[in-house]
Protein backbone atom coordinates (compact mmCIF):
# COMPACT_ATOMS: atom_id res chain seq x y z
CA UNK A 1 0.00 0.00 0.00
CA UNK A 2 1.20 3.38 -1.13
CA UNK A 3 2.68 5.89 1.68
CA UNK A 4 0.17 8.55 0.72
CA UNK A 5 -3.11 5.78 1.14
CA UNK A 6 -1.66 4.72 4.67
CA UNK A 7 -1.33 8.73 6.03
CA UNK A 8 -4.83 8.88 4.81
CA UNK A 9 -6.55 6.23 6.54
CA UNK A 10 -4.39 7.40 9.64
CA UNK A 11 -5.46 10.51 10.13
CA UNK A 12 -9.12 9.62 9.39
CA UNK A 13 -8.32 7.21 12.25
CA UNK A 14 -7.27 10.02 14.84
CA UNK A 15 -10.38 12.10 13.30
CA UNK A 16 -12.62 9.03 14.26
CA UNK A 17 -11.14 8.93 17.89
CA UNK A 18 -11.61 12.86 18.17
CA UNK A 19 -15.22 12.67 17.18
CA UNK A 20 -15.47 9.52 20.28
CA UNK A 21 -13.65 11.49 22.62
CA UNK A 22 -16.09 14.51 21.78
CA UNK A 23 -19.12 12.17 21.97
CA UNK A 24 -17.51 11.10 25.53
CA UNK A 25 -17.03 14.71 26.63
CA UNK A 26 -20.61 15.15 26.70
CA UNK A 27 -20.11 18.78 25.22
CA UNK A 28 -22.70 20.90 23.91
CA UNK A 29 -23.91 19.92 20.29
CA UNK A 30 -22.86 23.18 18.36
CA UNK A 31 -19.24 23.04 20.34
CA UNK A 32 -18.65 19.41 19.72
CA UNK A 33 -19.55 19.88 16.47
CA UNK A 34 -17.20 22.73 15.73
CA UNK A 35 -14.37 21.31 17.07
CA UNK A 36 -14.69 18.37 15.68
CA UNK A 37 -15.29 20.02 11.90
CA UNK A 38 -12.32 22.27 12.58
CA UNK A 39 -10.13 18.94 13.36
CA UNK A 40 -11.48 17.28 10.54
CA UNK A 41 -10.66 20.05 8.15
CA UNK A 42 -6.74 20.12 9.80
CA UNK A 43 -6.39 16.23 9.67
CA UNK A 44 -7.05 16.79 5.87
CA UNK A 45 -4.83 19.01 5.35
CA UNK A 46 -2.26 17.61 7.18
CA UNK A 47 -2.90 14.25 5.93
CA UNK A 48 -2.72 15.94 2.23
CA UNK A 49 0.81 17.82 3.34
CA UNK A 50 2.48 14.72 4.77
CA UNK A 51 1.17 11.97 2.50
CA UNK A 52 2.95 13.95 -0.35
CA UNK A 53 5.89 15.20 1.05
CA UNK A 54 6.80 11.72 2.49
CA UNK A 55 5.74 10.67 -1.43
CA UNK A 56 7.91 13.13 -3.04
CA UNK A 57 10.77 12.21 -0.64
CA UNK A 58 10.74 8.25 -1.38
CA UNK A 59 10.31 9.40 -5.03
CA UNK A 60 13.88 8.78 -6.92
CA UNK A 61 12.80 11.28 -10.35
CA UNK A 62 10.82 14.73 -9.79
CA UNK A 63 8.10 13.93 -11.59
CA UNK A 64 5.34 16.74 -12.56
CA UNK A 65 2.56 18.83 -10.80
CA UNK A 66 0.09 16.44 -12.18
CA UNK A 67 1.46 13.21 -10.58
CA UNK A 68 2.06 15.40 -7.20
CA UNK A 69 -1.71 16.75 -7.74
CA UNK A 70 -2.80 13.29 -7.96
CA UNK A 71 -0.79 11.85 -5.15
CA UNK A 72 -2.24 14.16 -2.91
CA UNK A 73 -5.51 13.23 -3.66
CA UNK A 74 -3.98 9.80 -2.70
CA UNK A 75 -4.36 10.75 0.88
CA UNK A 76 -7.07 12.47 0.71
CA UNK A 77 -10.06 10.23 -1.07
CA UNK A 78 -9.29 7.30 1.26
CA UNK A 79 -9.80 10.11 4.30
CA UNK A 80 -12.97 11.79 2.69
CA UNK A 81 -14.16 7.92 2.20
CA UNK A 82 -13.35 6.44 5.67
CA UNK A 83 -14.40 9.52 7.62
CA UNK A 84 -18.09 9.55 5.64
CA UNK A 85 -18.83 5.93 6.24
CA UNK A 86 -17.73 7.04 10.01
CA UNK A 87 -20.17 9.54 9.77
CA UNK A 88 -22.90 7.54 8.53
CA UNK A 89 -22.63 5.09 11.65
CA UNK A 90 -21.87 7.53 14.08
CA UNK A 91 -25.42 9.98 13.34
CA UNK A 92 -27.13 6.12 12.31
CA UNK A 93 -26.07 4.16 16.11
CA UNK A 94 -23.83 6.19 18.38
CA UNK A 95 -25.53 9.73 18.10
CA UNK A 96 -28.94 9.60 16.55
CA UNK A 97 -30.75 11.87 19.15
CA UNK A 98 -27.85 14.97 17.47
CA UNK A 99 -30.08 14.78 14.16
CA UNK A 100 -33.53 14.92 15.74
CA UNK A 101 -32.00 17.76 18.24
CA UNK A 102 -31.18 18.84 15.20
CA UNK A 103 -35.31 18.77 13.58
CA UNK A 104 -36.41 20.07 16.97
CA UNK A 105 -34.12 23.68 16.90
CA UNK A 106 -35.43 23.75 13.14
CA UNK A 107 -39.25 23.41 14.09
CA UNK A 108 -38.39 26.22 16.88
CA UNK A 109 -37.11 28.21 14.76
CA UNK A 110 -39.99 27.75 11.77
CA UNK A 111 -42.34 28.27 14.72
CA UNK A 112 -41.34 31.54 15.58
CA UNK A 113 -40.94 32.60 11.34
CA UNK A 114 -44.65 31.36 11.46
CA UNK A 115 -45.69 33.54 14.21
CA UNK A 116 -44.46 36.41 12.63
CA UNK A 117 -46.63 38.04 10.34
CA UNK A 118 -43.80 39.75 8.25
CA UNK A 119 -41.42 36.83 8.16
CA UNK A 120 -44.95 34.55 7.13
CA UNK A 121 -46.09 36.70 4.60
CA UNK A 122 -42.15 36.16 2.89
CA UNK A 123 -42.26 32.49 3.35
CA UNK A 124 -45.31 32.48 1.60
CA UNK A 125 -43.59 35.03 -1.06
CA UNK A 126 -40.57 32.48 -1.27
CA UNK A 127 -42.78 29.71 -2.42
CA UNK A 128 -45.63 29.87 -4.85
CA UNK A 129 -47.15 26.73 -3.31
CA UNK A 130 -47.41 28.18 0.45
CA UNK A 131 -49.05 31.24 -0.79
CA UNK A 132 -52.54 29.01 -0.77
CA UNK A 133 -51.42 26.97 2.29
CA UNK A 134 -52.48 27.38 5.87
CA UNK A 135 -49.78 27.51 8.32
CA UNK A 136 -50.10 24.21 9.76
CA UNK A 137 -50.04 23.15 5.72
CA UNK A 138 -46.46 24.92 5.48
CA UNK A 139 -45.28 24.13 8.55
CA UNK A 140 -45.96 20.51 7.99
CA UNK A 141 -44.54 20.83 4.32
CA UNK A 142 -40.92 22.38 5.72
CA UNK A 143 -41.16 19.80 8.72
CA UNK A 144 -40.75 16.87 6.03
CA UNK A 145 -38.10 18.30 3.86
CA UNK A 146 -36.24 19.26 6.61
CA UNK A 147 -36.02 15.47 8.29
CA UNK A 148 -34.89 14.26 4.89
CA UNK A 149 -31.91 16.47 5.17
CA UNK A 150 -30.93 15.79 8.72
CA UNK A 151 -30.86 12.35 8.32
CA UNK A 152 -26.98 10.04 8.82
CA UNK A 153 -27.32 8.78 5.01
CA UNK A 154 -27.94 12.57 3.27
CA UNK A 155 -25.36 13.72 6.02
CA UNK A 156 -22.59 11.14 4.97
CA UNK A 157 -23.33 12.05 1.33
CA UNK A 158 -22.86 16.03 1.86
CA UNK A 159 -19.57 15.17 4.26
CA UNK A 160 -18.14 12.75 1.31
CA UNK A 161 -18.61 15.86 -1.16
CA UNK A 162 -17.34 18.91 0.71
CA UNK A 163 -14.68 16.45 1.78
CA UNK A 164 -13.89 15.46 -1.77
CA UNK A 165 -13.81 19.35 -2.98
CA UNK A 166 -11.72 20.27 -0.40
CA UNK A 167 -9.19 17.61 -0.68
CA UNK A 168 -8.89 18.31 -4.34
CA UNK A 169 -8.53 22.07 -3.69
CA UNK A 170 -5.95 21.53 -0.98
CA UNK A 171 -3.65 19.01 -2.87
CA UNK A 172 -3.58 21.51 -5.76
CA UNK A 173 -2.67 24.38 -3.44
CA UNK A 174 -0.18 22.19 -1.56
CA UNK A 175 1.34 20.88 -4.63
CA UNK A 176 1.73 24.58 -5.84
CA UNK A 177 3.17 25.58 -2.24
CA UNK A 178 5.85 22.31 -2.13
CA UNK A 179 6.90 22.65 -6.02
CA UNK A 180 7.59 26.45 -5.86
CA UNK A 181 9.15 26.74 -2.06
CA UNK A 182 9.55 23.32 -0.33
CA UNK A 183 10.81 21.27 -3.31
CA UNK A 184 12.30 23.98 -5.70
CA UNK A 185 15.47 21.86 -6.34
CA UNK A 186 14.18 18.82 -7.18
CA UNK A 187 11.70 20.30 -9.71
Amino acid sequence: MKITVKIGLLFAIIWMIVKISLFGMALENTLALSIATFANMFLLVAAISIGLYLQKRKDSESGNALRDIKNGLTSGIPYAVLVSIFIYFYYEKIDPEFNQHQIAESEIELDKNLNNPAKFKQLQESNPDFEVMTKAQIKKQILRNSSGVYSAKSTAILALLAMTVYSTINSLLITAIYRKIVFKNKV
